[in-house]
């Protein structure tokens, strides 16, 4: 074990000592994949909502369906990909899922029925998605980064941002030129041009060539410094091991409630605020509002999280959402553009943190060596809590009129998960993991 902690030694060690640490590659290759996946998958859905419901006569809640039937989809999928990712890593998942992605958002375009779009959005373009995007990348980077993960994690995670920030506003401006459908065969493409080359910047772990966590050499790696990384690696808990503590499942649930606001308001602001008078421009534009403080608080997360007690962090990143969520809902019925804008803006610095502390804390709790199977088998809890979400608030609007009342109940899951994660213990005394294991 030791001897896999420190790296390979010799030649390969050597050659890695006079390279930029690959872990840097990485980061760059998780921030296209996010953007990407996510983009595809949650930011881009919204605009798509009135020009489909309208001209294929659905409801939107019929329109909704298809993405809580993803949510169960994600994550049944995730709990077979986080156990590959740990044994093989990520190259072969991505080259397969985005053949699947690419396939789905070009048969999008040709979208006549309801079953089309549910099977295509809501099941093969879900799938593609979970085996290019976050579980994969996030856990590939926590291999390769233990004392400055939350920043590695924090700047993939700016991919997701930069969705919102270019790819909602430039979606919907192709919809409203060219049309819908031509705007999914646009996002086909796209995805299929950056994922591609990304894929094969992937490596599973440091260990299988030549490097060791943080870009630290072996000589570092000997005197001390690399200390927490082989504790973390040595007292990793197993899947079986991680089911067994109220750690575990006080962190599903937790943030679990921390995410409601993400599949919520990327699907039902545009909509939400059109129904109150603004243009879809103006709603485009709230999207790349709370993506922008997204975009940039995250490094500030980053460091933050390395620094000071990221369970701390959470239960703040949680409030502030939640708080945002009150003045949004209030601001925009009063057609209060300031506190509108204001509201977006908490919302996106909320947002900003709440990937990369997710993956922090996982990491941090239970260790890296079995992390994507650990984090697998937290996905069909936490994204089933999600996943009837954004349909029940479509449900509450097609019978009320309003968002009203569901806005407001998810500013309240939000205000209790930050209650949860502040409570939340570390694991009980971890077991040493056996060589064999």
């Amino acid at each position: 074990m030791a001897r896999e902690i420190a790296g390979a030694t010799g030649a390969s060690a050597e050659r890695a000592s006079r390279g930029i640490f690959y872990g840097y590659w990485l980061i760059g290759a998780a921030f296209v994949a996010q953007f990407v996946a996510v983009g595809s998958q949650n930011y881009v859905v919204g605009a798509f909502l009135k020009p489909m419901t309208t001209e294929l006569d659905w409801t939107r809640s019929e329109f909704t369906l298809s993405r809580t039937l993803a949510q169960v989809i994600m994550a049944f999928t995730g709990f077979f990909i986080g156990a590959h990712v740990d044994r093989r890593g990520g190259r072969q998942l991505m080259l397969i899922g985005i053949v699947l992605l690419a396939t789905a958002l070009y048969g999008l375009s040709f979208t006549q029925e309801l079953w089309q779009w549910i099977v295509l959005n809501g099941l093969i373009l879900t799938i593609g998605a979970a085996m290019i995007g976050n579980l994969v990348v996030n856990v590939t980077l926590s291999k390769w980064f233990v004392e400055r993960r939350g920043w590695a994690v924090s700047m993939a995670s700016m991919g997701v941002s930069m969705a919102g920030v270019a790819l909602t506003p430039a979606i919907t401006e192709v919809i409203d030129n060219w049309g819908w459908r031509a705007a999914w065969r646009v996002l086909a493409i796209g995805a299929a041009a950056l994922i591609v080359p990304t894929a094969f910047f992937m490596r599973r772990a440091p260990e299988d060539y030549g490097w060791n966590p943080d870009g630290r050499s072996n000589e570092q790696m000997a005197s001390g410094m690399g200390d927490r990384a082989r504790a973390e690696y040595a007292m990793s808990m197993t899947r079986k091991q991680a089911v067994r503590t109220a750690t575990f499942y006080m962190l599903v649930i937790g943030f679990g409630m921390f995410g409601v606001t993400i599949g919520v308001m990327l699907l039902q602001t545009i909509p939400f605020m059109t129904d109150a008078g603004y243009s879809r421009a103006t709603a485009s534009l709230m999207i790349t509002m709370s993506s922008i403080p997204a975009l940039l608080s995250k490094p500030i997360w980053g460091y933050a999280m390395d620094h000071w007690d990221p369970k701390k962090l959470a239960s703040a990143g949680a409030l502030l959402t939640g708080t945002s969520m009150v003045i949004i809902t209030a601001s925009v019925n009063a057609n209060a553009d300031l506190l509108v804008y204001f509201g977006f803006f908490l919302l996106g610095c909320g947002w900003g943190g709440m990937i990369p502390l997710q993956e922090v804390i996982w990491a941090s709790y239970f260790g890296r060596r079995y992390l994507g199977s650990v984090r697998s088998a937290g996905l069909p809890f936490a994204l089933i809590l999600g996943a009837g979400s954004p349909l029940l608030v479509s449900i509450y609007f097609d019978h009320v009129g309003n968002y009203n009342g569901a806005f407001f109940t998810v500013a309240c899951l939000n205000i209790a998960a930050a209650a949860m994660l502040l409570l939340i213990p570390k694991p009980g005394e971890r077991m040493q993991v056996p060589e064999a294991a």
